[in-house]
């Protein structure tokens, strides 16, 4: 039976898009211009990171930093980021923009709340051209608040009376629970989730087409 929500609230990274190739070329470009990293930034380290706050991720790559290295090596990627998301971007999983129109003509409003950036849901509608699906988006670069509340804040500004969350991670789950909205599990993603954990699962964003 399908659900009944109004509107739809959608992580960015491992559910839109994947964009880890060209973020890991971009931390690699950064490590480069500089002398205090001496490993290189794999694909599998940065998809191991996906969907964790912006700052968080420097943290967990890169624990043995001082403090004033790992400032400036994020303020580095940040500019490679957003460069690389603009003009490489990602590949949107296969059938997503079938999917958001379908959604629309259905009546529901979309919205997209993700840990990134400041600046790279922009990146995300320039390259992709999605942008014009989206009603309004917030992220965690804009504050550093928790996606938590970022939800709740799309949640008030629009007036949204049932929302649904679709993520990736088991981050994204405990957002939505925090937030108090139901949660629909992206498979296709970055994370691992057990039915019991998220019972209302896509496998393909077209699948959002029989479940809503």
């Amino acid at each position: 039976m399908p659900l009944c929500f109004d509107s739809v609230i959608f992580d960015l990274d491992g559910t839109l898009w994947d964009a880890s190739a060209a973020i890991a070329h971009a931390f690699q470009a950064a490590k480069e211009s500089v002398d205090y990293i001496e490993d290189d930034v794999t694909l599998a380290q940065v998809q191991a990171v996906t969907g964790q706050p912006y700052t968080v991720v420097y943290e967990r790559l890169f624990p043995n930093l001082p403090a004033d290295k790992l400032d400036e090596y994020r303020a580095l990627c940040a500019r490679q980021e957003l460069a690389a998301a603009e003009q490489h971007g990602g590949a949107p999983y296969p059938g997503l923009e079938t999917t958001l129109r379908y959604l629309l003509n259905q009546g529901y409003r979309l919205f997209i709340v993700s840990n990134c950036q400041l600046g790279y849901v922009e990146a995300f509608f320039k390259h992709s051209g999605l942008g014009h699906y989206f009603e309004g988006h917030q992220c965690f670069g804009t504050r550093l608040l928790p996606k938590s509340e970022n939800i709740r804040e799309i949640i008030a500004e629009y007036g949204l009376e049932a929302p649904v969350y679709v993520g990736d991670t088991p981050g994204d789950l405990a957002a939505s629970q925090e937030a108090g909205v139901p949660f629909i599990f992206a498979t296709y993603g970055f994370g691992r989730l057990d039915t019991t954990e998220a019972p209302s699962r896509i496998n393909q964003p077209a699948d959002l087409e029989q479940l809503l």
